[in-house]
């Protein structure tokens, strides 16, 4: 009689007290990080002073580092406990957030930029540790679900708040909001967070983890997929490298990016059950060509926005037309992004050596390293190019002279859809030469097992 009892009570919403408080953690980190991050380039620009090509070069570096340390300091949390890693982690977040907001000198900043990237990277692989810790066969599927949406609630609610920091305080108190984010979770992490000690896993080294990079890059299927995909993501990263930017110096001060950026988790939240539904029964390369090819789409978009001014007038259902061909344009973005993100992991743990998938997922987003690099680099000098800091303009211009710097300003995103239509059409004709190969390599297979048994009659 107590097997159905335990059957219900496995197949339940209840989690350990831990499983909570690791995620009430994870809501604070991301809601902090996408706060400070949404505008890491207004910040390094206008109040550190970098010019736009500086602050998306550093940016790109940051964005990058954070996606591809966290195996490296999963091991470091694995030999010290995830308790301990967790009250580091968040020791540094809330001091690292803490020093931008008070010292903006440009060497301190880039400094303490390392010291915000060394604490996220424990994040990641301590949040998701612990959730597959404290979940079993029966409610993981559950447990990873709820952590998704935390992440996704923190990402909404700290870019929701941030305007009104940015607006009425200053845009450099941003960092202290960060700051007391993180200690409300480093006062978590001490007070709550005890987890279970669980059987030793095997330890890996940094050398072999090394190595699986190193297998990675030189895994040709891998590292050109790889490449592929970052296309998208590049267009992606723009979220953070151009539109804040953009918006503000072609709409004004008034604008706010941060919203606008949540028009992406809000589309992937209320759409992504329904994409993914929609596309089971289609291979994965399929669902990520219909994503990939959506982008272009979607860069398009975020450049009609003179078009739309001139075609309409100033305002949009209450949003200048700039701001509505952004939100459109997002929107789509976020539409493309469910197609593809679910999918990635699995024809990604496909192209893997038989016995290496877990090894080689643990790198799965080197896209995003690629994609941050140049996303953030590329962002900086077109800015410069196209949509200049006000700042940076000569003295004395005329409104006629300022407004001619800024005609072209929606150019920017004709590069974008470049890259994403070659990214597209790149992954197509890599679906086309890899289906070729297997099918060679099958049917060479099948006829060598074929002539074995005349083989052996001619023997």
């Amino acid at each position: 009689m107590s097997e159905p009892v335990d059957q219900a009570r496995k197949a339940s919403w209840r989690f350990p007290k831990t499983f909570w408080f690791a995620n009430a953690m994870e809501l604070c980190e991301r809601a902090a990080y996408y706060g400070f991050f949404i505008l890491i380039t207004l910040y390094l620009s206008k109040i550190v002073g970098f010019s736009d090509v500086e602050a998306g070069i550093i940016s790109g570096v940051f964005s990058g580092c954070l996606y591809l340390l966290p195996p490296f300091a999963g091991l470091i949390a694995d030999r010290i406990g995830f308790r301990r890693a967790m009250i580091l982690a968040f020791s540094l977040l809330t001091f690292g957030y803490g020093i931008l907001g008070v010292s903006h000198d440009k060497v301190m900043v880039c400094l303490f930029l390392v010291v915000l990237v060394c604490g996220s990277a424990f994040i990641k692989p301590l949040i998701t540790g612990t959730v597959a810790k404290t979940t079993d066969e029966a409610n993981r599927a559950r447990g990873f679900s709820l952590f998704y949406w935390t992440v996704n609630i923190g990402a909404f609610l700290g870019k929701t708040f941030i305007p009104l920091i940015r607006e009425d305080i200053g845009l450099e108190y941003i960092n202290y909001f960060s700051a007391a984010i993180c200690a409300v979770a480093l006062i978590i992490a001490i007070i709550f967070y005890h987890p279970e000690a669980s059987e030793p896993a095997e330890r890996k080294s940094f050398g072999e983890l090394f190595h699986s990079l190193w297998k990675i890059l030189t895994n040709m299927r891998l590292l050109i997929l790889t490449l592929i995909i970052a296309g998208f993501w590049t267009v992606q990263q723009q979220l953070y490298a151009t539109m804040p930017k953009y918006v503000i110096r072609m709409v004004g001060e008034d604008a706010k990016p941060e919203w606008i950026a949540n028009v992406n988790p809000l589309v992937v939240v209320i759409a992504v059950i329904f994409v993914t539904q929609w596309m089971k029964e289609k291979k994965a390369i399929t669902s990520m060509t219909v994503g990939m090819f959506l982008m272009p789409l979607s860069a398009f978009a975020m450049s009609l926005g003179p078009w739309l001014q001139n075609s309409a007038g100033s305002s949009i259902i209450g949003l200048h037309p700039f701001t509505f061909m952004l939100v459109v344009g997002i929107a789509i973005q976020g539409l493309a992004e469910c197609f593809i993100s679910p999918r990635f992991l699995e024809f990604f743990s496909k192209q893997a050596p038989k016995g290496e998938e877990g090894i080689y997922l643990g790198f799965s987003h080197l896209h995003s390293f690629f994609s941050a690099i140049f996303g953030f680099f590329i962002s900086g000098f077109l800015l410069e190019k196209y949509c200049p800091d006000p700042a940076t303009l000569p003295q004395g211009l005329s409104e006629a002279e300022i407004a001619s710097h800024y005609a072209n300003a929606h150019v920017i995103w004709y590069y974008f859809v470049a890259i994403a239509l070659v990214s597209g059409v790149a992954l197509v004709i890599y679906a086309m030469i890899c289906n070729h190969i297997d099918k060679a390599l099958s049917s060479a297979s099948a006829s060598t097992e074929a002539e074995k048994p005349a083989a052996s009659d001619a023997e």
